[in-house]
């Protein structure tokens, strides 16, 4: 009985969640889950503090991540970098195309993939529009950094929450993952940009005006506070390496480095801190927690044991099924029922295995594969996913769900086969110079 009542909460929670009826805020739903876990005994206090210690620091970090992202946004520093992708492209429509993908690429990483995709659209989207582009030709290159956006958010641990989560469940260190993760995510990086490029090479322009766009250094609003920020990032990238040896939580350091951007920032005439402060993120903290606290009740009701099973068996058949079927497995949970706390029940599974060594260790890092890119099948995969659906309605671009859905099995399914595989083959390479 206590497994059913577990479903039904969690199914009802994750329906709140997506649907946010009458703009209900996900924290309150995700909260309103965990009130019920408690009430029906499913989860109790304990539980929840054991929860809190798990997410805390990805919470914290993400929070950091992004508070860091406006501020910069704020100072047109990614669109100071998206116009030098679209005069280096000189006028080639098909190499901006690309350039931009590998833009979208590199803030994912550095700025994770929630900050990303929501700071990177609108910039795009206002400068192919400026372009004059048709409407056919605008798609593609809101699509592919939608797309870009998640599947390049593996190498390091705070390219996606995912990732954070999963590194702390398992203590992974920061060198330690992004040495595991390295050439996976340089696999998932091509396979995304030649499936984009073969999937809308018909919608994207031979050539554009140049003339059109204004000159980079036009977009920067403080000049001083964009020079004083790259010593900074320099700075917290360099801190984030070092963290393995010196065991300070990547929420820390983050988080220390969104504090000097704000003092930096105190004194900017285009940055209203308050106003900053206010719109930052705070209510992921409570979505974390709650909808975490639901997950725990699945744990408690027995069913990530089931999960369990189906790990256990990819492992017994060897690294490949372990690595290939993990990270399908996890993909495909994380287009049903989000990737957030996919991570998490796929993590508690895992840990119910009796995988040990390489194959413990593959099926650790293609649950954070698949989590990271199976949210790109489907629209409701992932929060971002929504609210970049959402900014794109309001700026006047409409993608239907049947359209994202068919793009999204097509896009997503070979790049998350190339890059399980790529996995499979780093994975043996590290166990043969490691004997």
């Amino acid at each position: 009985m206590s497994s059913i009542i577990a479903v039904l909460i969690f199914i009802l929670t994750l329906i709140l969640i997506i649907w946010q009826p009458k703009g209900l805020n996900i924290g309150w739903s995700a909260c309103g889950g965990a009130a019920l876990a408690l009430i029906f005994g499913i989860v109790d206090f304990h539980d929840v503090g054991t929860v809190a210690q798990m997410v805390w620091n990805a919470t914290l970090a993400f929070i950091a991540a992004v508070i860091i992202s406006m501020i910069l946004d704020e100072i047109g520093f990614f669109e100071w970098a998206a116009l030098h992708m679209a005069r280096l492209a000189e006028g080639s429509g098909k190499r901006m195309f690309v350039y931009i993908v590998l833009l979208g690429a590199a803030v994912s990483v550095f700025f994770n993939n929630d900050g990303g995709v929501l700071i990177l659209t609108p910039i795009v989207l206002a400068m192919v529009r400026a372009l004059q582009f048709e409407d056919r030709m605008v798609l593609p290159f809101v699509m592919a950094g939608g797309f870009i956006a998640d599947t390049a958010s593996l190498p390091l641990i705070i390219s996606n929450l995912v990732n954070i989560i999963s590194s702390d469940f398992f203590g992974i260190g920061f060198v330690q993952y992004a040495v595991r993760m390295a050439v996976p995510a340089l696999f998932s990086v091509a396979a995304s940009l030649l499936v984009l490029c073969l999937y809308f090479r018909r919608g994207i322009p031979d050539r554009y005006d140049l003339h059109q766009l204004k000159q980079p250094a036009d977009a920067i609003k403080d000049r001083r506070l964009f020079r004083l920020s790259w010593p900074v990032l320099g700075a917290l990238l360099a801190a984030y390496f070092i963290s393995e040896w010196t065991k300070i939580p990547v929420s820390l350091m983050a988080g220390a480095a969104a504090l000097v951007f704000c003092f930096l920032a105190r004194k900017s005439r285009v940055i209203h801190m308050r106003k900053l402060v206010r719109y930052a993120p705070w209510h992921i903290i409570a979505f974390s927690i709650g909808m975490y606290v639901v997950v725990y009740g699945l744990k408690n009701a027995g069913l990530t044991d089931q999960l369990g099973r189906a790990f256990q068996f990819f492992a017994e058949h060897g690294l490949y099924a372990a690595a290939l079927g993990g990270g399908f497995l996890a993909a495909l949970l994380a287009s049903v029922m989000n990737n957030l706390p996919t991570v998490m029940i796929d993590a508690l599974a895992i840990a119910s295995t009796q995988a040990s060594g390489l194959l413990r260790e593959s099926l650790i890092v293609a649950n954070v594969i698949g989590s990271d890119l199976g949210p790109k099948i489907t629209p409701i995969g992932s929060l971002a996913t929504l609210l970049w659906l959402h900014i794109l309605a309001a700026r006047g671009i409409r993608i239907g769900w049947g359209y994202y859905f068919k793009a999204g099995i097509i896009l997503t399914v070979p790049v998350l086969f190339v890059t399980l595989s790529g996995l499979f083959l780093w994975l043996s390479l590290l166990s043969l110079f490691s004997s």
